[in-house]
């Protein structure tokens, strides 16, 4: 027994069956988000009267080069999943709707990349 409709085998639609993973990913990473930026946060503020080789110790540390990559991944990523279904629902061209969503996500994949070897370089002392 199949739920879809006659006119949806017919066409040969039906689920893409990404919904559900996308959906999930996104609640992921918003609850990832969550813990990681309040920590982000209270370390900003801490190390705001800090001076220069202070923060950069402190940022270089293992643990928190880690979390920082952490945030920066869930971050990105978590913005990509948002603005796709922003684009999804909001342009109706096709064609419109697919470059924005990949010069977005090209866009956020370079600005995380950066991001990231930024705290790599700090961490190794670069």
């Amino acid at each position: 027994m199949s739920l879809r409709t006659p006119l949806g085998e017919a066409k040969g639609l039906g689920s893409a069956k990404e919904g559900l993973h996308h959906w999930w990913a996104q609640r992921v990473t918003a609850v990832a988000l969550i813990p990681l930026t309040i920590w982000f946060a209270f370390k900003v503020a801490v190390l705001s009267l800090s001076d220069y080789q202070t923060v950069l110790e402190s940022i270089g540390s293992p643990w928190s080069a880690a979390l920082i990559v952490s945030l920066i991944v869930a971050a990105f990523y978590h913005a990509a999943l948002g603005m796709q279904v922003i684009y999804e629902d909001y342009i109706g061209n096709k064609a419109a709707r697919i470059v924005s969503i990949m010069g977005t996500n090209l866009l956020l994949f370079l600005l995380a990349t950066a991001a990231i070897i930024a705290v790599v370089r700090i961490a190794l002392g670069g």
